[in-house]
């Protein structure tokens, strides 16, 4: 059975189905880059590690994803602390997620959330 036919890139060049474009690359880095440039590091985001032993503790305790039921490698903030320490702290805030979940449906309801498209 074939697989999917390549695609025409804005650019002109054919590409095969799920890759990209040298261009589309070249863009995705370059702005990949300018967002890290003004991201303060981990560290300065509160991840130190005394967190590090928190969530080790944290994920001992809880070691499902609250949404799928696999195994959890991260713990979320339900509620996102965006610098509010004690909120941060606060472990009534957190749930356990896999990664697939944190990194695809939880920041799509925070976007939402943040652009006050909550319904």
């Amino acid at each position: 059975m074939p697989g999917k036919p390549p695609r025409i890139c804005g650019c002109g060049r054919k590409v095969p189905a799920g890759l990209r474009c040298e261009c589309q690359a070249k863009r995705h880095a370059e702005r990949k880059a300018r967002f890290d440039r003004t991201r303060p590091s981990s560290s300065a985001r509160g991840y130190t590690s005394k967190w590090e032993r928190a969530r080790a503790d944290f994920l001992a305790a809880h070691p499902f994803c609250r949404r799928c039921g696999a195994p959890a490698t991260v713990v979320d903030h339900i509620i996102p602390h965006r610098g509010d320490l004690s909120l941060f702290w606060d472990r009534s805030n957190w749930q356990p997620l896999c990664a697939a979940d944190h990194n695809s449906a939880k920041q799509i309801e925070e976007r939402r959330a943040a652009k006050g498209q909550w319904t």
